[in-house]
């Protein structure tokens, strides 16, 4: 077994298939299916059950995508220590992230990150629940998280480095119904119909909690397509409930924003694997508390 044989297993798992984890590597087909072999024939097992031209994954081949990771993650680390790399003149960070955290806080972050470090390649990936932003990084398939939850994190097997707050506000068409500059009380929402995001996400959380509390909102779309919510709120849809980071980039699309009281937030929070991180990721930690000093807090 080596490193390479890891590399293209996990390509073929992150590509879902041998064919688009030959063009992502680089390599012909046949060379893939050939290191594949040679790798089943070390372990004796199996990895991938073929069907037609679909690969899926056996028993054994699940199994080893956790320690494969771990494997790889810890070459690139130890490639990460010497070189250009130590001195992030190269290399790259993964970062998971939530739709509406990947607007704020991720976009400033990284923007600072990249003015610091230009040649730091930077990979965000796209995850929909808190669960599914730690399982990313607790498994090693990306460095660094933002998870958004309502209350303070309780996953295990992460490390959480900081803390944000994203108020809740509504978003409504320009001529509807609430005023603008005057904060909505949550009640008085009753009557009206929602965009939400699908359950586990904080949005959806929030939603039904004034469900709970008795507050009759009704639900018109469900989806996980973040970029639905702004073009159904202006055709009149619905309004929708989302964090502040939204604010701007809903002003500009037209539609009104409007605080909501009594005050809620999510908490936003950057975590990273438990193992030891490469360069890229401790100057993003570090850039991130210097960060976090240097703002004012938010007294809104």
């Amino acid at each position: 077994m080596d490193v390479r044989q890891l590399e293209y297993f996990l390509a073929i798992v992150d590509s879902g298939g041998f064919s688009r984890a030959a063009t992502a590597l680089y390599v012909s087909q046949p060379s893939l299916s050939q290191a594949m072999q040679a790798l089943e024939r070390d372990l004796g097992s199996d990895l991938f059950h073929r069907i037609g031209r679909r690969a899926v994954l056996t028993e054994a081949g699940t199994a080893l995508i956790e320690p494969a990771r771990a494997a790889v993650r810890s070459l690139e680390l130890a490639r990460a220590s010497v070189g250009t790399v130590q001195a992030l003149r190269g290399g790259a960070l993964d970062i998971a992230a939530m739709p509406s955290q990947a607007v704020e806080p991720l976009s400033t972050l990284i923007q600072r990150f990249a003015v610091r470090y230009p040649d730091v390649v930077v990979r965000i990936r796209a995850a929909f629940t808190p669960r599914d932003v730690v399982e990313l990084v607790r498994t090693g398939a990306c460095e660094l998280g933002l998870v958004a939850t309502p209350g303070p994190l309780a996953e295990r097997g992460v490390v959480t480095h900081r803390t944000w707050e994203q108020r809740f506000v509504l978003v409504t068409p320009p001529d509807g119904p609430f005023p603008a500059g005057v904060p909505v009380n949550c009640a008085a929402l009753s009557g009206h119909r929602l965009i939400v995001g699908q359950r586990g996400t904080g949005m959806r959380m929030f939603v039904d909690s004034l469900r709970h509390q008795g507050i009759e909102v009704g639900i018109a779309v469900e989806s996980e397509h973040r970029v639905s919510i702004l073009p159904l709120v202006l055709d009149g849809v619905g309004f929708a409930v989302v964090t502040e980071a939204w604010r701007e980039l809903a002003e500009r699309t037209g539609a009104l924003v409007l605080d909501l009281e009594p005050r809620a937030a999510l908490h936003v929070a950057l975590v990273s694997r438990t193992a030891e991180l490469t360069p890229a990721a401790r100057a993003c930690l570090e850039l991130a508390a210097a960060t976090h000093e240097a703002s004012p807090p938010d007294t809104r």
